[in-house]
């Protein structure tokens, strides 16, 4: 009996706000810093959640979004604000290593 494959999808996977928050977060991270891992984490969470319905809350065609969030996509960072606001989610900044910088302006 020969072997049956399909092809794993992360969407079918973020069933949770925790779920999307965490792959969000470990795609920022892991992103080689072209942009590539968190557009296709975007385009992960925007199926998951729904692109249309994205779509109509960014005012982006459906379509737009499917192209500028795939592998070959090079959207603006415009864009990329409007998708992560969107999705009900932030992009959040900090220090890369274990000092956190945040203690020195708060004092």
């Amino acid at each position: 009996m020969a072997e049956k494959f399909t092809r794993w999808d992360a969407s079918d996977h973020l069933k949770t706000e925790e779920d999307i928050t965490a792959y969000f977060e470990a795609c920022l991270d892991d992103d080689p810093g072209d942009g590539s891992l968190v557009r296709a984490a975007l385009g992960d969470i925007a199926k998951a959640r729904n692109m249309s319905k994205l779509a109509r809350d960014t005012g982006l065609s459906r379509e737009g979004l499917y192209r500028a969030l795939s592998t070959d996509g090079n959207p603006e960072f415009a864009t990329i604000m409007k998708v992560i606001k969107g999705l009900g989610l932030r992009l959040h900044a900090g220090a890369i290593g274990s000092i956190d910088l945040r203690s020195r302006w708060l004092n």
